[in-house]
């Protein structure tokens, strides 16, 4: 494999662990501490509630953030806007680690969380997209689905790192970990920024995009254009992003609070499972992703998308019986096969929807419209649906079968990319 192609593949990893690292610390904190620390005049259940509620407004900034980028990125270069979007991640999330608290504060204290978790939101709205079209623009033929794969390589890298940072301070003692402990995961997104920003900042720019610019083709509102001549594409993002995102966020930040506040179970043990979880995600990411590049997008997106909705109730089952085993293999089977079989070859996939010349626009803008409706209110909604059962999970398994079959559907009726011509104007599918 040649340096470039190495540089690309790190570049487009590096930038997705930061913002994944953030977007998991904050879901992370929302479960354990963000209540008692933002919202302490509610009881228990309604301080979650509303701090998962400040999780999920980041996500309304993101279809924003997937317009505005989106048209730079399509208008200027995608090198440009992925580093732009890296600094307004990374520095939201830095600034989050220095707020004061509503004891000190008062109402301005939730009021500074909500707006800096906008900033995140605005600029995580376009950094994914940039990011795996940075690695697919620059992957050799057949090998665009693992090369798009090193962006959720990243996600999973970032989930890891933020869960094995908030494994460590959450055993500080209890007052210390409320004091100043919660503070270091925030704290620590700086060097990301800066080993994130080093590297992209060496990158040179797809070769795809520097046609474009070439031969001085870039559309003048590329988000309006993809929207118009893309209908199908952005239907089948939409229905394909609700399982991928939304079960992506409900197993590490509901389980999260469900497990340990619920059912009483040691942190520990259950960020242990996540970071088990997350660290065999490393492998069957791209494993997912190279197999999508043999046997096309769809049978590994669906079948993925099919498996997520059979394991739903089996997964409260065993979490359930509280055995620290079982509570790790659902852990695994959910999000290493279930989540990892969808967000693998998700990145090709979507890339190759879209035509050159809109792709970036296209992409995120209709991405970040699923994630509104799925990630962001997936831990809210989960927490809803728990409080009204009376303690019990069966409302939220129903829920994960319902956002795993409208994916599936969405699937069924998408085209299939796999051998589609990543530098045609017009998206160039083929039906399997």
């Amino acid at each position: 494999m040649e340096a470039s192609h190495r540089r690309v593949m790190l570049a487009s990893a590096v930038g997705s662990a930061l913002e994944w690292y953030d977007f998991f610390i904050y879901g992370t904190a929302a479960a354990l501490v963000f209540g008692d620390l933002f919202f302490p005049k509610l009881d228990q259940d309604a301080g979650t509630l509303a701090a998962f509620a400040t999780f999920g407004v980041g996500f309304f900034a993101r279809p924003f953030g997937g317009m505005v980028f989106g048209h730079l990125g399509d208008r200027l270069g995608r090198k440009p806007v992925l580093v732009i979007t890296l600094m307004l991640v990374g520095v939201g999330t830095f600034l989050i680690g220095l707020l004061p608290t509503y004891e000190s504060a008062g109402i301005w204290a939730p009021i500074m969380l909500v707006t800096l978790r906008l900033v995140q939101g605005f600029g995580a709205g376009a950094e994914y997209g940039g990011a795996v079209i940075l690695a697919v623009e620059h992957a050799p033929p057949g090998r665009r689905g693992f090369f798009g794969s090193w962006a959720a390589i990243g996600v999973n890298f970032g989930l890891l790192l933020a869960t094995g940072v908030f494994a460590l301070v959450s055993a500080l003692p209890k007052e210390d970990f409320l004091s100043w402990g919660w503070r270091i995961p925030f704290l620590l997104s700086i060097v990301l920024i800066l080993v994130g920003f080093y590297i992209r900042s060496r990158v040179t720019e797809t070769p795809v995009f520097s046609e474009i610019a070439a031969k001085n083709k870039a559309v003048r509102s590329p988000v309006k254009e993809a929207f118009l001549k893309h209908p199908r594409e952005f239907l089948v993002v939409f229905g394909a992003r609700l399982a991928e995102n939304g079960l992506g966020f409900l197993y590490p930040v509901f389980t999260l609070s469900y497990m340990t506040k619920q059912l009483g179970l040691p942190k520990s043990m259950v960020l242990s499972g996540i970071m088990a979880a997350y660290a065999i995600s490393l492998f069957t990411v791209p494993a997912f992703s190279a197999l999508s590049d043999r046997i096309g997008r769809r049978p590994v997106y669906g079948f993925a998308a099919l498996f997520s909705a059979a394991l739903a109730f089996p997964f409260f089952l065993m979490v359930n019986t509280l055995n620290p085993v079982l509570i790790w293999l659902a852990l695994i089977l959910a999000i290493s096969i279930g989540v990892a079989g969808m967000f693998g070859p998700q990145a090709a996939y979507f890339a190759e929807m879209f035509g050159a010349r809109l792709r970036y626009s296209g992409f995120a803008s209709a991405r970040e419209l699923g994630s509104l409706l799925a990630g962001g209110p997936a831990p809210f909604v989960s927490g809803l649906l728990l409080l009204w059962a009376g303690g019990q999970p069966w409302g939220v398994a129903g829920y994960i079968i319902v956002l795993s079959l409208i994916t599936a559907v969405a699937i069924y009726f998408g085209p299939e990319t796999y051998r589609s011509d990543i530098t045609a104007d017009t998206a160039d599918h083929q039906r399997q």
